[in-house]
């Protein structure tokens, strides 16, 4: 069957309209009729829609009546603190170079605007002892402390009695990991946090000192004879020969260096990626154990028997600076995570502050009981000091004068040495005996960077930042007093140019023999050389008597015979 034909609806412009119950009357002739073509243009403009019968309505704008307009603004100290430096201002003079730094500028001025607004992401703070007005936070021992923190942190306070002190102790970058290593060869590794051991071994002869590598799964151990390397199974992977009778070790993770000084006063930079020395040289110092690591511009300080802190590089022989910290032998050094303060001490009993950057001080001196056996900075720059078996922790210590310790916690014990953990308000205290955790409340860094150093990372999460790290590796060659040399143009100067003119005029040469040309042999030459040459040494002899203000020769006054002068006869002089 053939579908039947449907009817087309009929538009009203397509036929005349009738209205029901009325009749279009066209006989009058003042009303005109105009037949208007409807477009899609025309209704997509006028918003037609076949069933609206309420026709167009024009949107209501409504007022904006919100309290918070825009983005909340940014606290100017949050602004400071986030601060790449001032920009070049209008000193470039070609329009291209100073639009790219403009672009540049707005880029920094950019980043730091959102470095100092994600800072409401750092959910944590950290915490300090509060005390009334009427007594001291020394007063407070740890069996208060463990009493007033929750269950977890509580359990960050524990000993280990050991056998084969003393020890010496060391935390991993990340701090969730503890290295212990004894005088007498034992030698341990494990996680602090769970108490998970990884491993336990006896080398079977002295450990100097002791050191993490780029991962938790590497350590170094310094031993009597050689430098040692263990994986974290306790297997020994490598023995360097060429590093031997070690007293002192520090690592640089951004430059992968193993920086050590032995008993002889030889340093050596050993790059642990390649395996090869990158430096090797005597310090002239002779035997000194005091050495630790400026983080700023990792330079290697040491400390000599004579008061003399030297700054060293692996590129250069001589030290880099020199500072006269103290008249009596140095038995301790240490420098702040930013590389601003540098502390000190020494047998007279004294601890001095001094401006690592600029080599100015000391800023602060201080008298204590007895001579320190170590110092310590933590990541809020509280600095611990060890007194016999007294550990005494200050606050504020190196921008004001403190007349009391912040912490002050009796060992009974004689200490080796210790380190703060990062991360963690713990102190760690390797002693004679073992090893001792202690809270110290606000001295670590409450918000870690997990791309930097991430205490829960995983295992893939741990090979995958220890190949970034490969790539972002520093060169030794720049390691330098100021880290931003680097970053500078070097323009001679006019004094340079000027000297480098004057070796040119200078040089050196042996004419050759060449036959007579230009009617002057080779003897009118060489008068001609020599006259110059005399001629040039008396215009600097005149040059050095004018700089050294020597009073010029005067002659001999001759005797006067008055009339029978003209008798008298002037013999002539070789010239």
């Amino acid at each position: 069957m053939k579908n039947p034909k449907k009817k087309e609806n009929k538009r009203y412009f397509d036929t005349k309209t009738e209205d029901k119950g009325q009749k279009t009357t066209t006989d009058n002739k003042e009303v005109e009729v105009f037949n208007i073509k409807i477009t899609p243009e025309l209704l997509r403009t006028h918003k037609y829609k076949k069933n609206d019968k309420k026709g167009f309505k024009k949107p209501i704008q409504k007022k904006d009546n919100s309290k918070f307009k825009g983005k909340a603004p940014i606290d100017p100290q949050k602004l400071e603190l986030h601060s790449r430096g001032e920009g070049v201002g209008k000193g470039v003079r070609h329009p291209l170079h100073a639009e790219k730094l403009k672009k540049k500028e707005r880029k920094f001025n950019y980043a730091q605007e959102q470095a100092a607004r994600a800072e409401i992401l750092l959910t944590e703070d950290h915490g300090a002892l509060e005390v009334d007005e009427d007594s001291k936070t020394t007063a407070i021992s740890q069996k208060i402390i463990a009493e007033n923190v929750d269950i977890s942190a509580a359990a960050k306070i524990f000993e280990l009695d050991l056998d084969f002190g003393p020890y010496r102790a060391k935390y991993s970058k990340n701090g969730r990991h503890l290295l212990l290593g004894s005088n007498k060869g034992h030698l341990a590794a494990f996680d602090w946090v769970t108490k998970k051991l990884h491993f336990e071994i006896n080398v079977m002869e002295s450990i100097h000192d002791i050191s993490w590598l780029h991962v938790e799964t590497m350590v170094a151990a310094a031993q009597k004879e050689w430098l040692y390397m263990y994986d974290n199974t306790g297997t020994e992977i490598h023995c360097i020969k060429r590093m031997d009778k070690i007293l002192r070790m520090e690592f640089l993770p951004y430059h992968f260096l193993l920086a050590a000084v032995n008993e002889f006063g030889f340093m050596s930079w050993l790059d642990i990626s390649v395996g090869e020395i990158v430096g090797h040289y005597n310090n002239r110092l002779g035997r000194t154990a005091v050495m630790t690591q400026n983080p700023y511009n990792a330079t290697i300080c040491i400390g000599n028997s004579k008061g003399v802190v030297s700054l060293w590089s692996p590129t250069v022989k001589d030290p880099l600076a020199k500072i006269l910290c103290h008249k009596t032998p140095l038995t301790a050094i240490t420098v702040d995570n930013r590389g601003m303060y540098m502390a000190t001490s020494g047998v007279d009993r004294s601890m001095k502050i001094w401006d690592i950057r600029n080599l100015d001080g000391p800023l602060q001196d201080y008298r204590l009981r007895s001579a320190p056996v170590h110092l310590e900075f933590s990541q809020k720059d509280m600095l611990a000091v060890g007194l016999d078996d007294v550990v005494e922790i200050y606050n504020d210590c190196c921008s004001k004068t403190t007349e009391k310790p912040y912490l002050r916690h009796r060992m009974g014990k004689a200490i080796n040495n210790f380190k703060f953990c990062p991360y963690e308000d713990v102190l760690g205290i390797g002693t004679r005996n073992g090893f001792t955790s202690i809270l110290v409340p606000g001295s670590g860094e409450p918000n870690f960077d997990a791309l930097e150093s991430n205490p829960f990372q995983t295992k893939k999460q741990r090979k995958e930042a220890e190949i970034k790290a490969l790539l972002d590796k520093i060169p030794a060659e720049l390691i330098t007093l100021n880290p931003f040399d680097i970053t500078e143009v070097d323009v001679p100067s006019m004094q340079d140019q000027m000297e480098a003119k004057k070796k040119l005029l200078k040089m050196d040469y042996t004419p050759r023999q060449k036959k007579k040309r230009n009617g002057k042999t080779f003897v009118a030459r060489r008068k001609i050389i020599k006259e110059v040459a005399r001629k040039e040494f008396i215009e600097q002899a005149k040059e050095a008597q004018k700089l050294l203000n020597l009073p010029e020769a005067q002659p001999a006054k001759k005797p006067s015979f008055g009339v029978l002068d003209r008798f008298v006869s002037n013999p002539k002089t070789k010239k």
